[in-house]
């Protein structure tokens, strides 16, 4: 049984305060604030290299904040030793930007090893969790194929399947439409919106893609150098007359600072 219960429903799931990160001297994160609310999708923004990844790894101990802290129902996890860490991990679910499924598994394998390294579930019991995950993504019945047999956006969908898998309260998404033509990025969108509302999730999202952002979002957020510039509604953040906010949610580059910063393309803080 879970060592950290619900809180007050009306208080934030998860809140970061004052978080820091850097990486020798890139400095990626300076005194972040940000509380999630539960049951909500809030989206991230923000221009490649600001961070954006790296908050969320920070949110699952991935890594760890140089300064500040992160609560997760009301109990500070950033401090908690790996092994405690197994338990609230069990909590998140985390896609990733590009999938990563083991490609030497099958479908059914690669839904069914989170449930394998974290229940007691007998395999008739796996195996009927699995069915039912895949039918949530409109793919039951891929349970014997390879992932290499699968496109680019049933392989998301797959692994979307396993990140629900655990039954989580939180999922945390990478990209989730990068590589994906419109089509395809619509169904992944429309999965999210249905994961919120048929599991009341939370979800945190980071993305490029400005139309899934619209779409999926009941708040949105835009980190830049290190801090939050922007934070309200997606019809607030279109209204928005923040330049730099501007700038990048209508897709010009203008004068915008960051072209002017040295592009890391090597060591811990080149995939941010």
């Amino acid at each position: 049984m879970s060592t950290v219960q619900p809180a007050n429903p009306d208080l934030p799931i998860l809140r970061l305060q004052g978080v820091s990160k850097a990486f020798g001297a890139l400095r990626v994160l300076d005194e972040v604030d940000l509380a999630i609310q539960r049951g909500k999708t809030t989206v991230i923004i923000g221009p490649s290299g600001v961070g954006k990844s790296v908050l969320l790894k920070l949110i699952v101990a991935l890594l760890r904040p140089d300064r500040g802290r992160i609560d997760y129902e009301d109990r500070r996890i950033d401090s908690l030793s790996d092994a405690e860490l197994v338990e609230v991990r069990t909590q998140f679910g985390f896609l990733f930007q590009m999938g990563a499924l083991f490609d030497s598994m099958t479908v059914r394998e690669n839904i069914c090893f989170p449930l394998i390294e974290h229940t007691a579930m007998t395999a008739a019991e796996r195996n009927e969790r699995c069915r039912q995950v895949l039918l949530r993504v409109g793919l039951n019945g891929t349970q014997d194929k390879m992932p290499a047999a699968l496109s680019g956006g049933q392989r998301k969908r797959i692994a979307l399947a396993r990140a629900i898998a655990l039954h989580p309260r939180v999922i945390l998404y990478d990209e989730p439409t990068t590589g994906l033509d419109p089509v395809r990025s619509d169904v992944i969108n429309e999965l999210l919106n249905k994961l919120r509302s048929e599991l009341a999730v939370t979800s945190i999202v980071v993305t490029h893609d400005m139309t899934s952002a619209y779409t999926i979002a009941d708040r949105m957020v835009m980190l830049y150098d290190g801090r939050l510039i922007a934070d309200g509604s997606p019809q607030e953040i279109q209204q928005t007359d923040h330049p730099v906010v501007r700038r990048f949610i209508e897709g010009k580059a203008g004068q915008a600072e960051w072209l002017d910063q040295p592009i890391q393309t090597t060591g811990p803080g080149a995939d941010l």
